[in-house]
């Protein structure tokens, strides 16, 4: 996009522990209460014992008292999830094109790219054209029997794209009665209101071997502008800008300050005009002069005529209603025949505004009939011919605006779902159990940009003349269609097919933009657009398997029990821009269709072997491992593996491990993308205020290209650019699958002298190498002057223009270039206590509580070849949405008497750095110690529920209860929604 620049939250986790306990909570599990289900990370039916990989296990009624009508703000309170991204992150300003409403998973800060989602171990359309992402609003809360998070490859188990792991929604199934559910919210300080209201039924037939149950779920989400908040309003805003008393660089003085009312120098929402052609602001369109009381940076200045910075924010929170309609069905013939099947539909509609266009250096001809008396007084006669060195040009104005009067832009997506599942499973043979199913989904997505502007009719609008037989103002295109407006500094290409045929019946109408509010409604009606982009996104997915007892082969520990299996898919993705973007007429990115498929044939295997059972120091131990051989139309053949071993020397003791090598196929997007143009903000390496922040070759090598270009004095060069700059994208045809190891070990505790207690600490390593990955313009620009020689593909793809230095234009495309690495500690405690089990005689009901943590030892990239490893552990880069904080810990305690359940949740990260760990080595001095760390996170929340006699319950909590404020960034380290009340009631008729 062109731009200028309460998990109730502890989550009461099912067996907190969940990949050695399963799934099912171990307090309430005896000896004789073992039973064999389908884990996630395995199709092979074991108990809740038998699963080495750690999972995270979340029950419904934890999601349920969060209070919160968005799954996704539940779930990346979690510390593999921190990164994903929700209605904040895809809202006006800090999204992208196409973006706003979704909500998608990221686990351990590698991408949804590489986030399998899955819902009853079955994948899900994406909702994001030419992606595999899954908006996590396509699924209905109410159905949800839990969700399992396996942080660990599983590529061999599911398929691509599990590189970091899986998270599985399961659904309820078999569910019988009539369930409803009504709730309320909203933020004290205003705004982010929001409603829920579910319903779910279903009946058994055919004494019981038959089952149909759906639910319907609409969820409205409201509006949060940041204007509905004070700190975020005017001047009150503050932003981390350059020192203004630090103009020489002083070791002993920081390099960026906090600053509050910061502003554009060069641009005005009435128009800054420049008269003498100078390139700087001299007066408003009322005659007043333009001030700039104190320049802060090459581009703002702090307080002035300019336009506030605040006013760039945007909406914060789209405007977002969603409706989930799911029919779940099966019928028993026998043991050996179940058919099974459901559907989903969902309609969802997301609207937010971000910016309005933005205009720097319009010409307008001295004898315009807008032009202000006062300013037409101060035109410098010839300033314009001398400038451009042009001896024909007119005498004139520059005008530089933001244009807020003529429409704010953004985007309304609609997005229009349905999935439908069949199949048939059973058991045969008594032993064995087998299930063949089909799966196609599709995903229809309308994304609206509101307020866009036709480039060619704005120029022709404001090229006002006086008609000489009306007297009346009019656009010079009228009168002599030959004229092409004069534009010297925009850069528009006038030579393209024009969206209006120039002449007397063009329907061009004089705009008149010296003052804010003053242009013709008429004019503004001509000039601006909205216009639509369509794409479809499709799956189609065939899987049979089989598992049981491998024959004839029996150990003295059991089975050996394996699983073998086929899978068919295949994904295809299109998208269709307005002409007038394909044809670059409009404000927005040039953008060109899209159509891109493919598919992948695959078999796979698993197997379990006992070793050992019932021996000394040896109670069970066992060994997995599964393999996966796939054919892709794109890439070709891949093999994915994993291995496991779990050891259980005693009762209260277990250990596990697993090895896995995992892969990631190239999207739709990665492959298939046309070159199209995109907009992005840099922050130009040679600038002065940044050569200290690269490589030890930076400073020679902006020497010499800056020398080259003619920069006079290129030690002291200083960035011209205040906006984003154009440059273009595309696809790559030859990318190649990336793959990655990763090793997870760790221990389960679970002794019996400490009824409820279990205890869970699990090591993981991820390492991807031939990552796929797209240098942001930014790296492309770092990269060309951090390496020994100037002479490399980064250099090649950048532009800049002679003269001045500026970067002018930009290419960037996906390479098989990257790596990530990434390890930590996972830890779960969870506790259940019950003081009438443990023999006491008061009845003072039953204790919950709950600690999922973690600590990142390590997060870092080498983005392209050639680069220097980022180190971004303990960093929180909001342009990527990276938020990697050395410790995350989710806290939890319920307490539940007779109908009454009480919960307090408790959210902690830790401090974070604004700047790269790079920037902060190469620059000691770039800013205090107290401003180099947003502030850890701890926010507190709190909800209370009774449930009466007859299936009645009401509830209601408060999130963020001590209202805790973000940081200047407005998104982070906690929500701008600050403090957040909700209530409820729910009616249940004979459901579960």
């Amino acid at each position: 996009m062109k731009n200028r620049t309460g998990l109730e939250r502890g989550v009461a986790v099912v067996s907190v522990c969940a990949g050695l306990f399963g799934l099912a909570p171990v307090h309430a599990q005896d000896e004789g209460e073992v039973t064999e289900v389908i884990v996630t990370g395995s199709r092979i039916k074991q108990n809740e014992f038998d699963a080495p990989t750690p999972t995270v296990a979340i029950s419904a009624a934890s999601i349920e008292r969060a209070g919160t009508t968005n799954l996704t703000d539940y779930l990346r309170n979690l510390p593999a999830l921190l990164s994903s991204e929700d209605d904040l992150t895809n809202t006006g300003s800090q999204g992208y094109i196409g973006s706003t409403g979704l909500n998608l998973l990221n686990l351990r800060n590698l991408g949804e790219a590489r986030t399998l989602v899955l819902v009853d171990g079955r994948r899900h359309v994406a909702q994001l054209p030419e992606t595999a992402a899954v908006d996590i609003n396509t699924i209905p809360m109410d159905l949800i029997e839990r969700v399992d998070i396996v942080t660990g490859g599983v590529s061999a188990v599911y398929g691509a794209d599990a590189v970091s792991g899986v998270v599985n929604f399961v659904m309820k199934k078999n569910f019988e009665g009539l369930v409803g559910r009504v709730q309320y919210g909203g933020s004290e300080a205003g705004g982010a209101n929001d409603v829920l209201a579910t319903l779910t039924g279903g009946l058994n037939f055919a004494d019981g071997r038959g089952n149909i149950s759906g639910s319907i779920q609409h969820t409205d989400r409201g509006r949060l502008r940041a204007s509905d908040r004070s700190y975020l309003r005017g001047a009150n805003y503050t932003t981390m800008r350059r020192n203004p008393d630090d103009p020489g660089d002083d070791p002993s003085i920081p390099d960026e300050v906090p600053l509050n009312d910061i502003r554009f120098f060069d641009s005005a929402r009435a128009g800054a005009i420049d008269t003498d052609i100078d390139f700087t602001p001299d007066t408003l369109p009322d005659g007043s002069d333009y001030e700039i009381p104190r320049f802060v940076s090459p581009y703002y200045s702090q307080g002035g005529s300019g336009t506030p910075l605040s006013d760039y924010i945007g909406d914060l929170l789209p405007e977002a209603k969603t409706t989930v309609a799911s029919v779940f069905g099966h019928f028993q013939v026998s043991d050996a025949v179940n058919f099974f099947g459901e559907a989903k539909f969902v309609h969802g509609k997301a609207t937010a505004y971000g910016q309005p266009t933005f205009d720097f250096y319009l010409f307008e001809h001295a004898d315009n009939p807008y032009l202000p008396a006062a300013v037409a007084a101060r035109v410098v006669p010839g300033a314009m011919a001398d400038s451009f060195e042009d001896p024909t040009a007119p005498d004139g104005v520059l005008v530089s605006r933001d244009n807020f009067d003529l429409g704010v832009r953004g985007e309304e997506v609609t997005r229009d779902t349905m999935r439908f599942v069949t199949g048939v499973n059973g058991d045969v043979w008594s032993r064995y159990h087998y299930e063949v199913s089909y799966t196609y989904g599709q995903s229809d997505i309308d994304s609206l940009a509101l307020n866009n502007r036709y480039n060619d009719r704005f120029f022709a609008a404001i090229d006002v003349v006086t008609d000489p037989l009306t007297g009346q103002a009019t656009c010079r295109s009228n009168l002599d269609p030959s004229a092409l407006p004069y534009q010297p500094a925009q850069g528009f290409d006038f030579s393209g097919p024009l969206s209006f045929t120039p002449g007397a019946n063009s329907g061009c109408r004089p705009l008149n933009i010296f003052g804010e509010g003053v242009a013709d409604p008429a004019a503004l009606a001509w000039v601006m657009l909205n216009n639509k982009t369509t794409s479809r996104l499709t799956q189609n997915v065939f899987n049979a398997f089989v598992s049981g007892p491998v024959p004839g082969i029996s150990l003295p520990a059991g089975d050996i029990d394996a699983v073998m299996g086929v899978e068919w898919r295949r994904e295809g993705s299109r998208s269709n821009p307005p002409l007038a973007d394909q044809l670059g007429q409009t404000f927005g990115n040039v953008i060109l269709p899209t159509d891109g498929d493919f598919d992948v044939k695959e078999a796979f295997a698993e197997v379990r072997i006992p070793v050992l059972a019932d021996k000394p120091f040896v109670e069970r131990l066992q060994v997995s491992g599964a393999v996966r051989v796939s054919d892709y139309s794109t890439v070709g053949s891949t093999t994915t593996w994993n291995t496991g071993l779990l050891w259980v020397p005693v009762r209260d003791v277990s250990f596990r491990g697993t090895i896995a090598e995992s892969v990631r196929a190239p999207n739709i997007a990665e492959l298939f993308s046309p070159q199209s143009q995109t907009f992005e903000s840099i922050l130009d390496p040679c600038d002065t205020a940044n050569l200290a922040n690269g490589s030890s070759y930076r400073v020679a090598n902006c020497q010499a290209i800056l020398s080259a270009l003619g920069v006079a004095n290129p030690g002291a060069f200083t960035d011209p650019n205040s906006a984003t700059i154009p440059g273009m994208s595309t696809g790559n045809a030859s990318l190649s699958e990336e793959t990655a190891r990763t090793y997870t070990f760790g221990a389960v505790f679970r002794p019996r002298f400490v009824d409820g207690l279990a205890v869970s600490i699990d090591y993981y390593d991820i390492n991807i190498k031939q990552a796929i990955n797209t240098a942001d313009a930014q790296d492309v620009a770092d990269n060309c002057v951090d390496q020994p020689s100037i002479d490399n593909v980064f250099c090649d793809s950048l532009t800049r223009t002679a003269g001045s230095g500026a970067i002018s234009t930009f290419v960037v495309q996906p390479e098989n270039v990257a790596s990530f690495r990434t390890r930590g500690i996972d830890f779960n405690i969870d506790y259940r206590l019950d003081p009438v089990r443990l023999g006491m005689d008061a009845d003072i009901g039953t204790f919950a509580f709950s600690l999922v943590g973690s600590r990142l030892d390590r997060l870092t990239t080498i983005p392209t070849l050639g680069a220097e490893q980022i180190d971004q552990r303990t960093t929180a880069d909001l342009s990527s949405g990276t938020y990697a904080p050395k410790w995350t810990t989710v806290f939890d305690t319920t307490w539940e008497y007779h109908g009454l359940t009480v919960n307090y949740g408790y959210n902690y990260f830790s401090k974070t750095t604004r700047y790269s760990l790079q920037t902060l080595a190469g620059n000691p001095d770039q800013a205090s110690r107290s401003n180099i760390y947003y502030d850890a996170r701890a926010t507190h929340d709190l909800s209370a529920s009774y449930d009466f006699a007859g299936g009645y319950r009401i509830y209601a909590g408060v999130n963020n209860l001590t209202d805790e404020r973000p940081d200047y960034t407005t998104i982070y380290p906690v929500s701008p929604v600050g403090r957040f009340y909700y209530g409820g009631v729910k009616v249940s008729f004979g459901g579960r």
